[in-house]
């Protein structure tokens, strides 16, 4: 997948997790940048990525994400 088809599709769930509708996300978006994303809709979203994409991640590679780029990296690599 492409970085841009997965920021695409984060673009999606995130907009469902957060339920905000204009939401506009770029690689370096972080969790201070969207105000809705607080400790629990970080939980729910990263189950709806795993459920998404098909995979688990590692508490490691959870810990690991400071940005929605990273977080895409994190994806690209596992369904390479």
């Amino acid at each position: 997948m492409s970085q841009e088809s997965i920021l695409g599709e984060l673009r999606e769930i995130m907009i469902d997790v957060f339920d905000v509708d204009d939401l506009e996300i770029t690689r370096a978006t972080t969790a201070e940048d969207v105000e809705e994303w607080d400790s629990l809709s970080h939980v729910r979203l990263v189950v709806a990525v795993e459920r998404k994409f098909g995979f688990k991640f590692k508490n490691s590679e959870i810990e690991g994400l400071k940005t929605v780029g990273d977080l895409a990296d994190v994806i690209a690599a596992k369904t390479a």
